[in-house]
């Protein structure tokens, strides 16, 4: 990671910042919004919402709909508690929901494994780049596919 440092989370401290961050963001911490991010933090792989909506389901004994959860997870995105890997689709929990940074996914074409890394120099010059062209509010997403190191 270059530029900045942050503290990783995981378990229920990814919990408690995450809840922490959505109410600093305005928002309420509800019982299904904490259900559908401990559903998301769970999960070894990138989730989709339909993914997401069957986990919460068996967890609650009752059917969620799956726009409830595409719902959630947009907000989750909006508040920094969750990332998006638009290739596929699909959601993972963001480890430091308190920094906010832009991502880069290196993803495995074999397993399917996403690593998320950060290079402020990279996504730095990508939103120059941006500005430049005259587009402002740029969030950089950078995902990088290949084979990962236990695949080759």
């Amino acid at each position: 990671m270059v530029g900045h440092k942050h503290h990783e989370h995981s378990g229920d401290n990814l919990v408690s910042a995450a809840r922490t961050a959505l109410v600093d963001a305005g928002e309420q911490w509800t019982d299904m919004r904490a259900d559908v991010f401990s559903a998301l933090a769970e999960s070894e792989k990138p989730a989709s919402a339909y993914d997401l909506a069957e986990s919460v389901s068996s967890a609650r004994g009752k059917r969620v709909a799956p726009n409830s959860v595409y719902r959630i997870l947009d907000l989750f995105v909006r508040t920094n508690l969750a990332r998006r890997v638009e290739s596929a689709n699909a959601y993972v929990a963001n480890s430091h929901p308190g920094c906010r940074h832009d991502c880069i996914f290196l993803i495995c074409d074999s397993c399917g494994a996403i690593v998320h890394i950060d290079d402020d120099r990279l996504t730095g010059s990508l939103i120059g780049a941006a500005r430049d062209a005259g587009f402002a509010d740029v969030r950089p997403v950078v995902e990088l596919r290949g084979t990962c190191s236990a695949c080759n």
